[in-house]
């Protein structure tokens, strides 16, 4: 059993900064891919960064360059640093885990365990 927890999700203005924060617990010796997805209200969820325990990182266009993906030394615990967020950015953040690896760390179909969200608003 896996549990994925995200944190870090608050209201902050255009052109600011946030990190959030995933931890997995349980079973996490096989974790060695996690990544972010967001979904915004009537949109479906899309992949935003992907990082596997080799340190190997994917990000999608709307993060680059602007959002950076990390790990702990744990491998178990990731960030995502945003940074010049804009009102588009609004919507919830999801952590997941993926047991093994995989080419496509940014296809929400691939992973195992998700979080339930942390909602990041940005104000104009």
């Amino acid at each position: 059993q896996v549990e994925v927890v995200e944190s870090g999700g608050v209201s902050v203005q255009s052109g600011g900064s946030l990190k959030l924060s995933c931890s997995a617990s349980g079973d996490t010796y096989t974790m060695n891919t996690m990544g972010w997805f967001r979904q915004a209200p009537g949109k479906e969820r899309e992949g935003v960064a992907g990082i596997d325990s080799a340190g190997s990182t994917s990000y999608a266009d709307i993060g680059k360059g602007r959002f950076t993906i990390s790990q702990a030394g744990a491998k178990s615990t990731i960030y995502l640093q945003m940074n010049s967020l804009k009102p588009e950015d609004t919507a919830m953040y999801y952590c997941a885990a993926l047991e093994g690896y995989t080419s496509d760390q940014l296809g929400s179909y691939n992973y195992n365990y998700w979080g339930r969200g942390t909602q990041v608003t940005v104000s104009s």
